[in-house]
C-alpha cells in the first residue's frame, strides 16, 4: 500500500503536476553549483558577523554536510538498494526525465539529506535570533528536495527518508556545536 502510494505520488509530481517554466526551473534548484553563490555569501556572512565564532560554525556545518552525504550515500543506499525511478525497468518508461538519471540509488536521496540537514543546522544555530530561518531553511531544503522528483530522480519516499535522516543530523550536529559556539540571543 505505502509502495503504490509513493509510486502513485511520483508520478503525480512527475507526469501530471507539471508546467514548462518549472521544467526549465526545477533542474536548476537541485544543480549544486546553482546554489555556490547562496554559500559563498553565507560563509562571507558569518565570518564578518561571528568572526571567530563563525569559523567555527562554518567547520560544523561541513561538518554536518560531510556526515550527512556519507551517512545517506556510503551507508543507506548501499544498505536499501533502491533503484531510481529512472532506472527502475517498470517504471522508466512512464518518467519524464529532466536531468541524466545517473547510475546512484535512490533511498535516501542524498540532495534532500544533505540540505534538510543544512536547513535545520541553521535553524537551531540562528533560530532564536532570526526565526525566519526555520521557515526559510525548511521552505529552500524542501524546494531542492521536490524537484528531486519533479525531474524523475527520486520517489517522494525517498524525499521523506531524506529528510528526516538530514533533519536528525542537522539536529545533533548543531546541539553539539551550539554548546561551544555560544551565540548570545538578542
Amino acid at each position: 500500500m505505502l509502495a503504490e502510494l509513493d509510486l502513485s505520488l511520483f508520478y503525480q509530481i512527475n507526469r501530471i503536476w507539471t508546467h514548462p517554466i518549472l521544467d526549465i526551473l526545477l533542474p536548476f534548484f537541485r544543480n549544486k553549483v546553482f546554489w555556490t553563490p547562496l554559500y559563498l555569501f553565507l560563509a562571507a556572512f558569518l565570518l564578518m558577523n561571528f568572526k571567530r565564532k563563525g569559523l567555527w560554525i562554518i567547520l560544523c556545518l561541513v561538518t554536518t554536510v560531510v556526515t550527512a552525504d556519507f551517512v545517506s550515500s556510503k551507508i543507506v543506499k548501499p544498505m536499501i538498494q533502491r533503484d531510481r525511478p529512472c532506472n527502475n525497468p517498470e517504471v522508466k518508461p512512464y518518467v519524464r526525465n529532466l536531468v541524466n538519471c545517473g547510475v546512484g540509488k535512490s533511498f535516501t536521496s542524498s540532495h534532500a539529506t544533505n540540505h534538510f540537514a543544512i536547513a535545520i543546522f541553521l535553524a537551531v544555530l540562528f533560530g532564536r535570533r532570526w526565526r525566519w530561518v526555520w521557515s526559510i531553511g525548511i521552505l529552500w531544503a524542501s524546494l531542492i528536495s521536490y524537484s528531486q522528483i519533479y525531474v524523475g530522480v527520486h520517489y517522494p519516499m525517498d524525499i521523506f527518508g531524506g529528510a528526516i535522516l538530514g533533519t536528525t543530523i542537522g539536529l545533533i550536529i548543531a546541539r553539539f556545536c551550539r554548546n561551544f559556539v555560544d551565540l548570545p540571543v538578542p
